[in-house]
């Protein structure tokens, strides 16, 4: 008997998550950049502050995409489209996190 969220609350739910994440996730990555140059290191570590600048703008679009669907009221799907980019763009954002994790845990070895 339980009634399950409607498939519009549902996309806005998670256009307000990927809002609030991707706006954090480009904090972490300026931090992680702040901490590489403060450490110095190999090219590797030139190669992941380029790669962590290429993700912190790609989170900042997803942010910007994301607060864009949130503040659309009437063309719905514009809404979608820009909603859908973001959650595409967030994925491969993560990815890309998950590569310079790699990349970082390589130099530290």
């Amino acid at each position: 008997m339980s009634q399950e969220p409607s498939k519009a609350f549902v996309e806005f739910d998670l256009t307000i998550h990927i809002f609030t994440v991707s706006a954090t996730l480009v904090g972490v990555c300026l931090t992680v950049i702040g901490i590489m140059r403060h450490l110095g290191g190999a090219k590797v570590s030139h190669f992941g502050e380029e790669l962590l600048a290429l993700d912190a703008f790609m989170f900042l679009s997803c942010c910007m995409l994301s607060y864009s669907a949130l503040k659309i009221r009437d063309a719905i799907r514009l809404k979608r489209l820009l909603s859908n980019i973001g959650d595409y763009l967030f994925i491969l954002a993560l990815f890309l996190m998950a590569v310079i994790c790699g990349l970082i845990v390589y130099e530290i070895i």
